[in-house]
């Protein structure tokens, strides 16, 4: 017998809707006005402006624990909740898709011969959707199908130069995710055999109760934490990250990095969340795997003479200061998280699109060695400038104000938890994060050889850049600022 839904509201469900409704869009005009650049991106700028637009408009209501839509009649569960917590998971994960789509516009607007501009937004803008939807996700088919939807299309995104490094990229990162699914299938699995429900509420965590239930039901979490740690590049689950993020075209990776991350740990905080009822005092997993990847991230990280390669390395260290607040299975610590992995989002968005410029400038690959950013400060203060405070905030130190003030936040719920020895690793890996940046911060800051007072210093003029990369290094480094300037615009959306 089908079950009717009692409830429908699309403005909760509209940050979702919106960049797939874009997606189908683009396909619809690029069959009807093929070869149209700029009409694709401006429908998926539109798309995603509109999707971030309702989820300021759910931030701003007032909800308590949530609001939900999708729900069965007669007080059923509902399939749709949207917390402040995944609003402002949504916000970050539309907002970076922004900026990605501008760093990947075309450098001929009106479009040539080999145009691939619709099938690279129709895929941008089905990944979000996926990556909005799975935070509000509860339900274990919606929660799964999201979490896919935010990860598949990226792999022929990555894969559609047909270089060899793309595809090697490409083939490693659709290996990982299937490897992901299958783990995240088994514990969506383990969860029905422990509470007799697909729904991922703490209504259905409380009715576990006997020994055997228990145990299938932290296998589950075990599985959850394996599963989600691919998507999230936490070791041991990161090999993928350095070879899918060198192969992949820039724009690609900068999703990588961001959105995709906000995805993993949208689907991550559903089920902590729903495990907050039981009263847990950690996932003792989550402890492990994080001080594992921060310090491996860190130590190779140091290694890194490549930008790309070291960016993909500080997504492995960044990921365990994500997770490390989730030994505490709270509120807090689902808020702690979130507001790391955001602060780590607009400021490796604002690095990637100060090093897609360089690149560009630099016509090659030789604009991914950090010897070519030697001296950026002085010979362009603004792209220097705006390199070096991500960098900072990155690190943890000032004038990264909003990185200071996100480890803060981060080991707030460890201590209060009484995890000292999670927070001293924490802390000797803040001294290790910060030689990671500094190698890269100070060359900035040198003057170049042969180059007195640091005139003719490399690096290309902002105004070089095709102008919607421009426009998306003034986007990041804008926002960058400003958070820097008042962290509490950012933590105030996580209350």
């Amino acid at each position: 017998m089908v079950t009717s839904v009692s409830s429908f509201d699309a403005a909760l469900l509209l940050p979702a809707l919106a960049p797939a409704l874009g997606a189908l869009l683009v396909l619809v005009v690029d069959a009807v006005v093929p070869r149209t650049a700029l009409v694709h991106q401006v429908v998926g700028l539109v798309a995603l402006v509109v999707g971030a637009g309702a989820a300021v408009l759910t931030l701003r209501q007032p909800g308590g624990d949530g609001r939900s839509t999708l729900c069965l009649p007669d007080g059923g569960p509902c399939f749709w909740t949207t917390t402040g917590v995944s609003a402002a998971l949504q916000l970050g994960a539309l907002l970076s898709a922004v900026v990605v789509l501008l760093l990947a516009a075309p450098l001929d607007p009106t479009g040539g011969q080999e145009d691939r501009t619709a099938v690279t937004v129709a895929l941008l803008l089905a990944a979000t959707s996926g990556a909005a939807g799975v935070a509000s996700a509860r339900d274990l088919g919606s929660w799964l199908v999201t979490l896919e939807l935010a990860t598949l299309p990226v792999v022929a995104l990555a894969a559609l130069p047909a270089t060899r490094r793309a595809v090697a990229g490409a083939v490693q990162l659709l290996l990982t995710s299937l490897v992901s699914f299958a783990v995240l299938a088994l514990a969506a699995a383990c969860w029905y055999a422990a509470t007799g429900s697909p729904s991922l509420t703490g209504a259905a965590v409380l009715g576990v109760t006997g020994t055997a239930q228990k145990v299938v039901l932290g296998l589950a979490v075990v599985l959850v934490v394996a599963g989600v740690g691919f998507k999230l590049s936490l070791a041991p689950f990161h090999a993928w990250t350095p070879t899918a993020y060198a192969g992949a075209p820039l724009p690609v990776a900068v999703f990588l990095s961001a959105t995709s991350k906000v995805a993993a740990l949208g689907a991550l905080l559903v089920v902590v969340t729903a495990l907050e009822s039981l009263g847990r005092a950690a996932i003792v997993t989550t402890a492990a795997v994080a001080l594992v990847s921060m310090t491996l991230g860190n130590l190779v990280a140091l290694r890194q003479d490549d930008a790309v390669r070291l960016l993909a390395w500080s997504t492995v260290a960044q990921a365990g200061w994500v997770v490390l607040p989730l030994v505490s299975v709270s509120s807090l610590g689902a808020r702690a998280s979130a507001s790391y992995l955001l602060t780590y989002v607009v400021a490796t968005v604002a690095a990637f699109a100060v090093v897609a410029v360089v690149v560009r400038g630099t016509r090659g690959r030789a604009g991914r060695r950090l010897t070519s950013y030697t001296g950026l400060v002085r010979a362009h203060p603004f792209l220097g400038g705006v390199l070096a405070l991500a960098l900072t905030v990155l690190a943890g130190v000032p004038p990264g104000v909003l990185g200071v003030v996100a480890k803060v936040v981060v080991l707030e719920p460890v201590v209060a938890e009484g995890w000292w020895p999670l927070a001293v690793v924490a802390a000797l890996n803040v001294v290790l994060g910060v030689a990671v940046y500094l190698r890269w911060f100070l060359r900035l800051l040198q003057r170049p050889e042969g180059a007195p007072g640091g005139a003719g210093a490399p690096g290309p003029v902002l105004a070089e850049a095709a102008p919607l990369h421009r426009v998306a290094v003034v986007v990041s480094g804008v926002l960058l600022v400003a958070l820097s300037v008042q962290p509490q615009l950012l933590l105030g959306l996580l209350g």
